[in-house]
This record gives C-alpha cells, structure tokens and sequence, in this order.
C-alpha cells in the first residue's frame, strides 16, 4: 500500500511537471494532509487545488508584465508624497491613477524642471498599468531614438514599429535631455504618430512647448509633433520645487 502510494506521488509530481502546474508539485502533499484532516470533499479540495495554481498564474504573469516593461527601478504610486508634488499634478493624480485615460487611448504629457517627480510619476502610473493587466513600457527617449536608428540600418524598423504600437501603455521619458539630429527626429515623429488616438502615451520633459524646437531642430516637425501628442491628451503642469532635494533634505533630518 505505501509503495503504491509512493507511485501515485511521483505520478503527481511528474504530472504537476509536465502541465507546468508548479505550486501544486512542490505542495501536493501538504494540500493532501489538509484535505484528509478535515475531510474536505473531492468538489472542494479540486476547486482549492485549482484556486492556488490560477493566483500563482496571476502572480506570475505580473511579474512578467513588471520585468518585460523595462523599468529602471520599482515606483509606486502609493509611495509618493502627495505634499512634495506640484499643485496641478496633486489635482490630476486621482484621475490619472484611475488608468481611464489608457482605456480611452490618450496621452499625458508631465512637463517640469528637472527633480520634481515626473518619472516617479510615470512609473508608478506603468507599474498599477502592469497590476491590471495592461502591456506596458518604459524607454528614455535617447534610448528610444539609438533603436530607431539600428531597426532602420538592420531592415528591422517596421517590426519594431509593430510591436511598439502593441503596448497599451508606452513611457518615453526624459524628452528634452538630448536634441536629436534630423533623422532621429524623424524617426521619432513617425513612430509616435503610429500610437496617435489607437494607444496612450506618457511622455516626460523638463522642456516647455515653446522649447520644443530646440531639440527638434525643424519648427515644422516640432509643431506637428507637439500637436499629436496634445490631441486630448493630459497636461500636466509639473513644474515646482525639487521632490529629490526635499526628500533628501527630510533624510538628513530623520538623522539628527
């Protein structure tokens, strides 16, 4: 009977394998003695069988979401300090964080100097867009412009166009930083215009618009750009004091 019994757990064990059922093999006994204990019924102890495996799926497939989107470290919303932030993005937090605006494919464009919390922001805006099931990702927009360019020399440029367009959410961060030559602009242009009213976009800059040519380079594509992106899109005002230094400065206090 004991041999027997052994027999049916490698069975298990081997099966739960196979099926990539991965709680239920390391834990199927565990599961097994609990059933017995309180002598739950077959129906039951099937349905919390299946229960475990379905949220270890879940959790997995986040941590995918997470890890394929990109981004340069973990922000959450819930760790922001809604009294560091700049009035106007205090106002819109509560229906950003809503994620309503990737439902109706718009963009938010978080435009500031530099240290008041935009790419914060924004991450924590992608990572709750991962949590409900969204596809999200983060570039910079330097990055961005340096793969362009590479797709374009490799023959590769309309399959990375197709798969950028197939992300619910896409973060360009740090537009402003770098000007670009003509082609990276253009390549950048395109690129955007695909996501125009079908995806949402954030896009983060320490630039006004008025400023926009400086890094375009072409007062005519600056302004097309600028009128794609804005197409009922969110503005957000994020200019203010420095969130970094605040946070540090409350650091420095925390030891004294």
């Amino acid at each position: 009977m004991k041999n027997n019994k052994n027999k049916i757990y490698e069975e298990i064990e081997l099966y739960s394998k196979e099926l990539k059922l991965s709680k239920l093999k390391t834990h199927f006994k565990e599961y097994i003695k609990e059933a017995n204990s309180t002598e739950t019924s077959y129906d039951t102890f099937l349905y919390e069988v299946l229960k475990k495996e379905y949220e270890r799926l879940l959790e997995s497939r986040l941590k995918s979401r997470i890890r394929m989107a990109n981004f340069p470290q973990k922000k959450y919303l819930e760790d922001l300090k809604i009294e560091y932030m700049p009035q106007d993005a205090r106002k819109k937090l509560k229906i950003l964080s809503t994620l309503e605006f990737i439902t109706s494919k718009q963009n938010v464009i978080l435009s500031g100097n530099p240290g008041t919390g935009k790419t914060h922001l924004a991450i924590g805006l992608g990572i709750k867009a991962c949590m409900e099931g969204y596809r999200v990702l983060f570039t910079t927009v330097p990055l961005l412009i340096t793969q362009l360019k590479e797709s374009r020399s490799n023959k590769t440029l309309r399959t990375f166009q197709n798969k950028f367009g197939k992300y619910d959410l896409v973060i360009c961060d740090e537009l402003g930083y770098i000007s670009f030559d003509k082609e990276g602009a253009e390549l950048l242009f395109t690129l955007l215009s695909l996501r125009a009213a079908r995806k949402s976009t954030i896009i983060t800059t320490n630039l006004s618009f008025d400023r926009w040519e400086e890094i375009f380079n072409d007062p005519v594509l600056s302004a097309a750009m600028i009128d794609r992106l804005t197409h009922r899109a969110y503005m957000v005002n994020m200019n203010g004091n420095s969130y970094r230094i605040k946070e540090t400065e409350e650091f420095i206090k925390s030891l004294n």
